[in-house]
């Protein structure tokens, strides 16, 4: 008997239990889907919320996909970091409620792309990456070489991309040859950097969002960017070379050249664009008699060390060198 009552008890229990579970559920039904977990929506749960209201529109049907944020970065829905579609393109009230002052409808607070609305201006392009990705690289935008020619971040950006081609090392050079013409048929040339193939890529030496060196170099000089890499020119050396000081663009074009390596002109040809002094036979030549000419091909007894004009016989540590060392070359 006992028994039996504990059996009824239970189900009534369980029958009570359900029922109230049920009216728990018709009642959350009627609630925003953020407040199924409790009273107040996770920060997550808020700007998945905002961003329905452009998703319901606009998604993988349109022209250009834009559901394919959620792939990259600025899809991240668990860092409190991510922005949602207004952040940056504005809360666009106009665009969702309609304005009788425009035919058909309004278009959004920022446009990023040239099409069915107009082109927003590039200074307030840039401004909403910036109200985010302000300082660290991108202190020096304001003024810097892209800034002046009307750049705007979303010209080399593509936010909505799974993988932004701009941050990848293999497909960064071909965004930046969109506009650097000249460059990308440099690096096609016999003697390159490793630039095509992705090995070095433009952002190791040059910083686009601004620098306070020359060419948006991400060092302060050419020169201290160069040996960033090429630690072995650096020195200090007892004979240095004083173009290697200055600026290595004297003798080599970064990008490309059909000299090897990297040289602006011939080995010879590009020496004597400095030393141009009497380092010859010193066998008067011209119509005065006082003039000397490089003993090389023109004149009368050229200096058998300058056989096919090779400095670089003899001169081969053209950065710098320890040898001959000390006073002891001037006894």
């Amino acid at each position: 008997m006992i028994g039996v009552r504990r059996l009824l008890f239970a189900l009534c229990a369980a029958a009570a239990l359900a029922a109230g579970s049920a009216d728990l559920t018709a009642a959350a039904g009627d609630l925003p889907e953020t407040h199924l977990a409790g009273t107040v929506a996770s920060p997550a749960e808020a700007a998945l919320d905002k961003d329905r209201i452009c998703t319901r529109c606009h998604d993988d049907t349109e022209q250009a996909p834009v559901l394919t944020l959620y792939q990259s970065k600025h899809g991240v829905r668990g860092d409190r970091r991510t922005p949602t579609c207004q952040s940056c393109h504005g809360e666009s009230a106009k665009h969702l409620q309609g304005d009788a002052n425009v035919k058909g409808r309004a278009p959004t607070d920022v446009s990023f792309k040239k099409g069915v609305y107009p082109l927003t201006d590039e200074r307030t392009r840039t401004a909403q990456c910036l109200a985010c990705h302000e300082g660290t690289q991108r202190i020096r935008w304001e003024g810097g070489a892209h800034e002046t020619n009307q750049v705007a971040c979303n010209d080399c950006h593509k936010v909505h991309q799974p993988v932004d081609r701009m941050v990848t090392r293999k497909s960064q050079a071909e965004v930046c040859f969109t506009c650097h013409k000249e460059q990308r048929a440099e690096v096609r040339k016999v003697s390159t950097h490793p630039i095509a193939v992705g090995k070095v890529v433009c952002s190791d030496c040059h910083n686009p969002h601004g620098s306070a060196g020359p060419k948006l170099m991400k060092k302060n000089t050419v020169t201290e960017t160069c040996f960033t890499c090429h630690a072995k020119q650096r020195g200090p050396f007892l004979w240095e070379h004083q173009p290697v000081n200055e600026d290595c663009t004297i003798c080599h074009t970064p990008h490309g050249s059909n000299q090897a390596p990297l040289l602006k002109s011939r080995g010879t040809v590009l020496c004597q664009e400095c030393h141009d002094g009497p380092h010859n036979s010193k066998t008067p030549v011209g119509p005065n008699a006082g003039s000397y000419q490089a003993g090389f091909a023109l004149s009368a007894n050229p200096s058998t060390q300058a056989v096919g004009r090779g400095c670089m016989n003899c001169h081969q540590m053209v950065h710098g060198s320890n040898s001959p060392s000390g006073a002891f070359l001037q006894r």
